[in-house]
Formats: structure tokens, C-alpha cells, sequence
């Protein structure tokens, strides 16, 4: 089956690859071995899919080249992927800090994937095992369970290793190696921590509980919310700077990240100087976490008045600058994406075409660039599918 462009993989890079490149006439075919097409993009965002980011930038990715990925960025901006939605008129809202979700469902963003496809002429094949590729005579052969697919030009779009249920598979990373491009090593990004046995006896008692926090690793710091779990921890400052953590290291919380403790506790040792320590927190804090956070920080629980010289501000100074040293991370089972992948060194900006074989093109989440959470991935995806569509 002879085509003019091969894309494997029907995510969002994918799909808004094959859109672009069916637009200029080229004769396109999309393969996937999932059931259901766009599996990622329905359970995103709590099935709302957090589409982009009004403030997506350059400096919201991680990679080895921190420069990669501003040419695509610029060239195809969150403000073109919003002029799509609009035109399809999809309601969305702004969530937090530019975070931008159908209003709806994020069948909204399928639907519109699909139909761009059919209106460009796109052909989707899904449940369709991939093979073998092979490049012979300038055309790449694609083995599937359907057949054989010919193309000259062939775009990887199969994403990274996080959430193995939807289908994730190392097939992008194989491919690359094949035709002797390195890859960056690979690990779980954006994924709760899990707590050593000692901490996580005391803290799993928290399972639930959600507060206000500034989560800090290696000079870089995220002012969100994090939420106990029985495992270990999570929410959206958790799994921001886990793309930063290492492991063996620690991570610091500051447990009131938009004020002054210390001066809190003050007003309200000279307002009530009898109350105690666990009922004047307990007018920040969630009660079973200051119970159970002044035991695990070794916080004697006494009446304001009884504490002197510099101990309010050290109790203070312990909610300030919580140190835990994670065990590890949820892994790929719950990430939401996949640090490192295909080596940026040997892609083009401008085109996403490999720099030593021609025709050959890597887009999306399978490259080593990452972006935070809160829609910036979904924006990657558009603008890196983007510029490939205008040249495959």
C-alpha cells in the first residue's frame, strides 16, 4: 500500500501531523495498535483535556537542548491551537495559571482531531500491530498486521513509556536506535513520590488530605497544591517537581508558601497567648494534619505563651522547611509523561526530520522534551505535529 507520508502513532502529535500534511495533498496514513484513537487525550484532565496553556514558552520545557523546541513554539503558538478550538466552537474555560479545559468533555478535541483528518482526506487505522520498519531505495517499509505500508516520508508519533494501559510502548525509541540516533535516557515525569516505610507509616495517615504548598528541588521551585496519599505524595506541586528531582535527593515544602508563619503565630500568641500550638495552626491547617505533622516534626504541643526566645519561630521555621527524601516515584504506571527520548541533537527544529536520514521524522512526546504540567505537553504535541506537517 503505497503512501505519501506514514504516521504511526494517532495521539494528538499525530493526528495534528497527519491534518497539516493531508492539507498540502499528500496522501496520508495514520496506524495505531490501540482500540480507541486518542486514548491519552480522552483521559486527560480529568476527561476534560487540558489542551494548552495561555503562558506556554520555551522556558516551560525540559530537555538536554533547552533551545529545541522554540522554533516549533513559536511558529504554531497556543493562541493558533485556541483559534481551532474556537472555530470548532468548543466551550473551554481557564482553570489556574493559563491552564485551558474543554468545558464539556475531551471527546470535543477527538472529534476535532477526526475531523480535520477526514476533511484533509487523512486515512486512521487503529488496532493495527506495527512491525517491522525497513528503508530501502528512499522508501520506508512498514510491516503491520494489515500489511505492508509504503512511504517516503515516515513520522514517529508513538509518545514516551508513561501509562502502559493506554498503550505506551518503547517502539519510538527502538526505531530511533535502528537508524542509529541515541537516546536520551528515559524515566517517569510528572508522577506522585513514594515515601520510605518509616515516613510513610506516619504520613499515610494523611490520605487525603490537600493543602497549599511550595515544593522545591535542584533551584527550582512550584507554588501549588500538594495532596497526601496512602503511598506517598502527589498533587500538582508533587508532580511538577518530580521532573526535576533525582533520586537520593531531598525535596523541600514550604507548608505556607504565600505568607509568614512565624508572623502568624505571633499576632496570635499576643491575641491568645492560652491557646495551644495544634489550635492556632488548626486555623490554617487541616486538623488531622496538624495533629499528626506536630508529632512527625518533633513540634511539642504546649500554650503559646509557654514558648520563649527563638521556639515559635523554629516551630514556624518546621512547616517552613520540611525536608523528606522520597523512595522513588509512582513510575510509568501513573506518570503523566516520559522525561528524555529521541536525542534532540540529531532533529531538526524547523522541520522534526532527522538530521542524518532522510524522511525520517520524530515528533511529540518520543523526543526529549518535556514540559510542565498544566497543558504544555498537549502544545508540544500541536506544534511539534505542526511544523513536521508542513514539510513530510
Amino acid at each position: 500500500m503505497q503512501r505519501d507520508v506514514i504516521v504511526i502513532g494517532a495521539g494528538a502529535a499525530g493526528l495534528f501531523c497527519a491534518t497539516e500534511a493531508g492539507k498540502r495533498g499528500r496522501k496520508v496514513e495514520v496506524l495505531d495498535h490501540a482500540k480507541r484513537l486518542g486514548g491519552k487525550i480522552l483521559m486527560s484532565g480529568g476527561g476534560r483535556c487540558n489542551f494548552t496553556n495561555m503562558y506556554s514558552s520555551p522556558e516551560n520545557f525540559l530537555s538536554q537542548n533547552p533551545h529545541f523546541c522554540k522554533s516549533a513554539l513559536s511558529r504554531y503558538t497556543q493562541w493558533d491551537f485556541i483559534a481551532l478550538v474556537e472555530q470548532y466552537k468548543i466551550a473551554y474555560h481557564e482553570k489556574t495559571l493559563g491552564q485551558l479545559f474543554c468545558d464539556n468533555t475531551a471527546k470535543d478535541i477527538v472529534d476535532m482531531l477526526m475531523q480535520e483528518c477526514k476533511k484533509a482526506g487523512v486515512t486512521v487505522t487503529n488496532r493495527c500491530e506495527v512491525g517491522e520498519v525497513t528503508y530501502q531505495d528512499g522508501q520506508y517499509h512498514v510491516q503491520t498486521a494489515k500489511g505492508e505500508y509504503v512511504a517516503p516520508s515516515l513520522v514517529i508519533a508513538t509518545g514516551g513509556l508513561s501509562m502502559p494501559k493506554l498503550g505506551a510502548t518503547p517502539f519510538g525509541y527502538r526505531v530511533a536506535e535502528q537508524f542509529g540516533i541515541p537516546i536520551v535516557p528515559t524515566r517517569a515525569a510528572l508522577v506522585p513520590f513514594t515515601l520510605h516505610e518509616h515516613d510513610k507509616t506516619v504520613l499515610g495517615e494523611l490520605s487525603g488530605v490537600s493543602l497549599d504548598a511550595s515544593a522545591g528541588c535542584n533551584n527550582t521551585h512550584f507554588n501549588e497544591s500538594m495532596l497526601f496519599t496512602h503511598r506517598g505524595l502527589s498533587g500538582p506541586a508533587v508532580l511538577q517537581i518530580s521532573s526535576y528531582w533525582e533520586p537520593g535527593q531531598e525535596v523541600a515544602f514550604d507548608l505556607y508558601p504565600n505568607g509568614n508563619l512565624h508572623e502568624v503565630l505571633a499576632k496570635e500568641q499576643q491575641r491568645s497567648p492560652d491557646v495551644q500550638l495544634s489550635t492556632a495552626l488548626a486555623k490554617i491547617y487541616p486538623k488531622r494534619f496538624v495533629q499528626t505533622t506536630l508529632d512527625y516534626l518533633n513540634i511539642q504541643n504546649k500554650p503559646l505563651r509557654q514558648y520563649q526566645g527563638k521556639q515559635l519561630e523554629q516551630a514556624a521555621h518546621a512547616f517552613g522547611q520540611w525536608q523528606i527524601k522520597p523512595n522513588g516515584t509512582e513510575g510509568y504506571r501513573t506518570a503523566e509523561v516520559t522525561l528524555g527520548g529521541v536525542d534532540t541533537d540529531y532533529i531538526s527544529s524547523k522541520t522534526m526530520e532527522t538530521k542524518e536520514q532522510q524522511g525520517l521524522y520524530f515528533i511529540g512526546e518520543v523526543l526529549d522534551v518535556t514540559g510542565w504540567l498544566g497543558g504544555y505537553n498537549f502544545q508540544w504535541a500541536w506544534s511539534s505535529g505542526w511544523v513536521a506537517g508542513q514539510v513530510v
